[in-house]
């Protein structure tokens, strides 16, 4: 079982003022109205409403907080020293989309995202979400630019590759890869970005995504605990087994 299917929520906040306080790193999911963000968020945690879509683009504009380990639903409230047994914050961000909003509201939302991912010293990836038929949209690109100069990694993934063809689907990954790769910083070194093709209705990528974003918020998941605890025990059977063969070999 994935770290990630212990997602539960843990906060939602409207101004920056209102962010936990809390010192765990935090990995933000970003991307544009309908590009798939939630659907990602619910299957990558196992969970159908754990993270939900606004019917109408852009009209959600808080910021959600996912604890992974430690508190369930409200405990940290009752209880702080829960706060501690975190590991992590997944941070669901507000879809950019701008169709439906006025003025005012697409104002706070770039206040709100623009300073949370460049400001937020907790804040250790983002994960970029893009629809793989059009990926790296004006406000796709906004993003990639804001967060670029934090010299933080973004791990993008291009969903709904169900609707491409074999051909299409290596086209659009060969391109996003060569289009991260043109960001380099002022020495002209690149920046850790990485890329990869996902699927809710195929199940393509689930895997990838989770292995990833554990590794960027630092959290060894279970099974691959398991797996490596299981490999240094045989490792000691084995050199147990090497040590009873040469002593009996000496007492010969």
């Amino acid at each position: 079982m994935s770290k990630l299917w212990q997602a539960r929520f843990f906060t939602t906040v409207n101004q920056l003022r209102d962010l936990p306080d809390t010192t765990v790193p935090e990995i933000a999911f970003a991307g544009r109205s309908n590009a798939g963000k939630s659907t990602a968020i619910n299957i990558l945690c196992n969970q159908k409403g754990l993270a939900f879509a606004s019917k109408t683009p852009g009209r959600t504009q808080h910021i959600n907080y996912f604890s992974i380990g430690g508190a369930h639903v409200a405990q940290h409230r009752k209880d702080p020293t829960i706060v501690e047994e975190i590991e992590c914050l997944l941070v669901d961000l507000p879809g950019y989309g701008y169709a439906e909003v006025s003025g005012s509201a697409k104002l706070h939302w770039q206040r709100l995202l623009g300073d949370y991912v460049q400001r937020r010293e907790q804040l250790a990836a983002l994960i970029l979400i893009m629809d793989s038929r059009r990926p790296f949209t004006d406000l796709d690109i906004q993003m990639l630019e804001w967060f670029a100069p934090t010299g933080k990694p973004i791990h993008c993934i291009l969903t709904k590759v169900d609707k491409l063809n074999r051909n299409e689907s290596v086209n659009v990954l060969r391109q996003a890869k060569a289009r991260l790769d043109s960001y380099v910083d002022e020495d002209g070194e690149g920046f850790p970005f990485t890329v990869q093709l996902f699927s809710a209705l195929k199940r393509v990528g689930i895997d990838e995504a989770n292995d990833k974003i554990l590794e960027l918020a630092g959290v060894t998941d279970d099974d691959a605990a398991a797996a490596q605890i299981a490999a240094q025990v045989e490792q000691i059977d084995a050199i147990d087994g090497a040590d009873d063969d040469n002593e009996v070999k000496d007492a010969k």
